[in-house]
């Protein structure tokens, strides 16, 4: 079975000029979550959903998509086997929503992996 897009991510260098940004451009309805830091939940009105954050430190600002998966772990050595560069192992968000992982294809394109367990 193929994994489905399920989330997708914008990582901004300013936060505030991001969320108007979009909000003004695309219409999106944007919340920050105070349960995750500093994150904004972006609601599309359609599926799926998304998220924006500000950059730390050295990072640069990137889009991701998240793909939904039965086994972090396992799709993340599959990634690796097949040429990727793993991001971030297996970690977990919350409780309330679940774990992710990260891996850069051969071209060096982030692509995040979600399951609840």
């Amino acid at each position: 079975m193929a994994s489905p897009i399920v989330h997708f991510e914008i990582c901004v260098n300013d936060m505030k000029k991001g969320i108007e940004f979009y909000k003004n451009v695309l219409g999106w309805d944007i919340t920050e979550d105070s349960n995750m830091g500093e994150y904004g939940i972006i609601s599309t009105g359609a599926d799926p959903g998304g998220g924006i954050m500000q950059t730390q430190g050295e990072m640069k600002p990137y889009v991701t998509i998240y793909a939904k998966v039965a086994d972090i772990p396992a799709v993340l050595l599959k990634a690796r086997e097949n040429g990727a560069h793993i991001v971030q192992e297996k970690k977990l968000i919350s409780e309330e929503h679940g774990y992710y992982g990260m891996f850069a294809d051969p071209d060096g394109t982030v692509i995040g992996v979600w399951s609840k367990e």
